[in-house]
């Protein structure tokens, strides 16, 4: 059985690191008005009756894969999915991004690959790539490294953050396309070196897809469903991006509450797969966002009518409820195990 931790990522070694890093830059943040705490989603920063938003995000080592794929047009639309995404969970709108293109050696062919992929998930984010920077780091970087930041805006009074969180709010979740741009360096150990496969070859118990194919599907990008959310008369408490860590990012909204997960739809195939070969279940829930890419948590009162209009755009399910339980995280697996999510 293989984890995440055996692939060459140690989340809690990541989280240590972390702190370690920004511990130093604390002191700084007495310059400016920053309104949420680290280790949110996205950060704000008060301008008069407004607040912009800002984040920064990569694409991982989903690059790997579009290298054996020799396929470079979809892992610009990651690249924006992760940092929109993250900026709505404050209740902002998305604006505008720049990108960072760390080269090895500079390719154009594969530039105007990538580029096309940052013009489609722009359109779809509707946002303005405004800027960026290409680097050539031949001693640093082996092919390439693909990063963005972006910004938003929100009203002070329209801001999300999670404080709002009761217990007996409803947890929708919003489908995913499947791995997204999280766990690709566990899912390349257990296909490609565990099981010895290949890109093109089909993926374990759903022939009619490959391994490639569905290690390189490009992650889903939620403004659409998530900003007519926002500007109905619907009360939003909490918002999560659920990326590296699974459903433990719930507990980056609100730690004094609990989330109990009994309805998650059935995995997407390529987490089903990957479980079949040799992957713990409890590292799938760990690690992977197990077919939810949004969670969206509201009011019992307002549910049908949220589902209502995420609907319009993407598939969502109920899947949960707040808890009393405060930092709890629970859920039911496709397998009916319940697993407590730390």
């Amino acid at each position: 059985m293989t984890t995440y931790k055996e692939s060459g990522v140690d989340i809690n070694l990541e989280e240590v690191t972390i702190s370690a890093l920004t511990s130093n830059l604390k002191e700084t943040l007495k310059f400016r008005d920053v309104i949420t705490e680290s280790g949110h989603f996205a950060a704000l920063l008060r301008l008069g009756g407004k607040a912009i938003a800002m984040s920064t995000d990569g694409v991982g080592s989903k690059i790997l894969v579009a290298e054996l794929l020799d396929k470079y047009d979809t892992v610009g639309i990651d690249c924006i999915a992760m940092v929109v995404n993250d900026i709505l969970c404050v209740g902002a709108e998305p604006l505008a991004m720049v990108d960072y293109l760390a080269v090895e050696k500079p390719d154009p062919e594969v530039a105007a690959q990538i580029g096309k992929g940052l013009a489609d998930g722009a359109k779809q984010a509707e946002i303005a790539m405004i800027g960026g920077e290409t680097a050539s780091l031949p001693e640093i970087v082996n092919n390439f490294d693909l990063a963005g930041t972006g910004v938003g805006v929100v009203d002070i009074d329209d801001i999300v953050t999670g404080e709002d969180i009761r217990e007996g709010d409803v947890l929708i979740g919003i489908s995913s396309s499947g791995i997204h741009s999280n766990g690709l360096s566990l899912a390349r150990k257990v296909f490609f070196q565990d099981a010895g496969l290949e890109v093109d070859d089909e993926l374990p118990g759903f022939p009619e897809t490959t391994v490639g194919e569905e290690l390189l599907r490009p992650t889903k990008i939620y403004v659409k469903p998530v900003m007519e959310l926002l500007k109905s008369d619907v009360t939003v408490h909490g918002l999560a991006h659920i990326t590296g860590g699974g459903f433990r990012n719930l507990k980056r909204l609100n730690e004094s509450v609990g989330y109990y997960i009994d309805n998650l739809p059935r995995p997407n195939p390529v987490f089903e797969s990957m479980y079949s070969v040799g992957v713990p279940l409890e590292e799938m829930y760990r690690v992977f966002n197990m077919g939810i890419g949004m969670v969206v948590i509201v009011p019992e009162e307002d549910c049908q009518a949220a589902l209502k209009i995420i609907e319009k755009h993407e598939e969502a399910y109920v899947i949960g409820k707040v808890t009393s339980k405060p930092g709890k995280v629970t859920l039911l697996s496709f397998e009916d195990n319940l697993i407590e999510i730390k």
